[in-house]
């Protein structure tokens, strides 16, 4: 691979990773404001910056475990579903994405402990730990398999020459 080739590679796969973040930060927490909105609870403070780790803070919250659990939760199936509709490569990857980093941080979070991370405030509002394990194991699971593999399509040599419509088998020459 020549080197102009293998540095738009790179780009091209760093973009990706960046619009990757961006999107699961937004849907992750975007889905506790809907969580909490749905369950009556009144937001006080919100930030959405990517830069930082997002936050929302509801007071009252009549039904913590709703809007804890819309987080991570429509963080994961508000990608897959636009991918679903889509249908092309690279929003297959920012999904995937998702499906991995919202479970594995349920994951860390879990083993931080620290109180104002989703993890401990589910269980302190409810949450089984079954549930939560069930959560992170099957985000954990689809989500490596899946981000892998289009980590491997990216990073390869033909990935960022290829058509990106995963409509189409992964040989076809079809642009």
């Amino acid at each position: 691979m020549s080197i102009p080739v293998r540095i738009h590679v790179v780009v091209r796969f760093s973009c990706l990773l960046v619009v990757s973040w961006i999107v699961m930060t937004l849907t992750h927490e975007l889905g506790h404001v809907v969580g909490g909105w749905s369950g009556g609870a009144n937001l006080v403070d919100l930030e959405l910056s990517p830069w930082r780790l997002p936050y929302s803070i509801h007071s009252p919250d009549p039904h913590p475990l709703l809007t804890l659990w819309s987080g991570p939760i429509l963080g994961v199936v508000v990608p897959v579903f636009a991918a679903s509709v889509i249908r092309r490569r690279p929003v297959w990857f920012v999904a995937d994405f998702c499906i991995l980093a919202n479970g594995s941080y349920l994951a860390l979070a879990w083993v931080a402990g620290d109180p104002h991370l989703d993890t401990p405030r589910l269980f302190q509002s409810g949450a089984t730990t079954l549930s939560v394990l069930v959560h992170c194991i099957l985000t954990i699971c689809l989500g490596y398999v899946r981000f892998r593999n289009g980590c491997i399509f990216y990073l390869s040599s033909n990935g960022s020459s290829r058509e990106t419509n995963v409509s189409q088998p992964p040989d076809s020459d079809l642009n």
